[in-house]
């Protein structure tokens, strides 16, 4: 069997930076199990699998795969695999476009919004989930002995540790400064214990002091346990961080934007849209967006 295959970088506006995607077409052919050998080799934070759509009027269906496992839901691939199938389909002569394009995911229906110009294409989302707390985070000097850290280094303003869920749930660990998450480095005999279940495997870290003045968080996350030591950029932690947002600073009625970069330690730098809308207090709705650039493609033999 040969099935296409597209890789893209996402969350970035230029080639070689962002966070890498692999997306395998007219997959209906493929076992869950055969998908997983596949996002294994292509070794990549997530391999995408385009399937036939259950609905007629959708785009596709979509199985998203770590090297390690399948999520139901993840921001990179949402906002890469829209890019990607909106610019295949769009006609060759029109530069500059906008689609909606309609994903079956694990977690739902996601409507994806694209727009392309110039020969740059953005897409966004809103969270087919709000994000919602979890039980409550490993203690602070646990914490900081799995990341390499003192414990004095968790924590900023009021921003204590948390768990929060769009789909996929993360630990969320505020640090001090943008140098105590340079020196970050999981040390995996600690790791294993205080991330163990029932806590989430993936470890967001962030702090306000950031590269770009443009951007309101810088972040890294682990997730070793998913076969992804780090990750450039995560959309689904992304989108559980507007839980984060709304408990920690509050943000008055309206809507709000703000950057997340992440990446910058790896050499991908990757800039995450996310937009809030709060009533009444309380979190209403939730968008991640992102740049995409389609990089190679190719024919995979199964």
């Amino acid at each position: 069997m040969k099935l296409k295959f597209h890789t893209l970088d996402v969350f970035t506006d230029r080639r070689f930076a962002g966070n890498p995607l692999a997306v395998v077409h007219d997959a209906d052919g493929l076992s869950g199990e055969q998908m997983q050998t596949i996002a294994g080799e292509f070794n990549l934070s997530e391999t995408v699998f385009v399937l036939k759509a259950e609905r007629p009027a959708h785009t596709a269906r979509v199985r998203i795969f770590t090297p390690g496992t399948e999520l139901p839901f993840a921001g990179h691939p949402t906002v890469g695999t829209a890019v990607l199938l909106a610019s295949l389909r769009a006609a060759d002569d029109v530069a500059d476009h906008d689609a909606l394009v309609v994903l079956e995911l694990g977690i739902g229906t996601v409507r994806v919004g694209v727009r392309q110009r110039a020969g740059q294409a953005f897409a966004e989302f809103d969270l087919p989930k709000l994000p919602e707390r979890g039980v409550l985070p490993p203690a602070a000097d646990r914490i900081a002995s799995a990341l390499g850290l003192i414990p004095s280094e968790i924590g900023f303003e009021n921003h204590k540790p948390s768990i929060y869920s769009a789909g996929v749930p993360f630990v969320f660990v505020p640090i001090a400064t943008r140098e105590a998450i340079a020196r970050v480095q999981p040390n995996m005999q600690h790791w294993k214990q205080v991330f163990a279940s029932p806590m989430p495997g993936g470890a967001f870290i962030y702090t306000r002091e950031c590269v770009h003045n443009t951007s309101a968080f810088h972040a890294r996350m682990f997730w070793p346990g998913a076969g992804l030591t780090e990750d450039p950029a995560t959309g689904g932690a992304a989108a559980a961080f507007a839980g984060v947002v709304q408990q920690f600073d509050a943000p008055t009625d309206g809507s709000h934007k703000k950057i997340i970069e992440q990446g910058f330690e790896m050499g991908r730098p990757s800039l995450i849209a996310l937009s809030l809308e709060v009533q009444s207090g309380r979190l209403s709705g939730a968008r991640i967006g992102g740049n995409a650039v389609i990089i190679s493609e190719g024919t995979l033999t199964v």
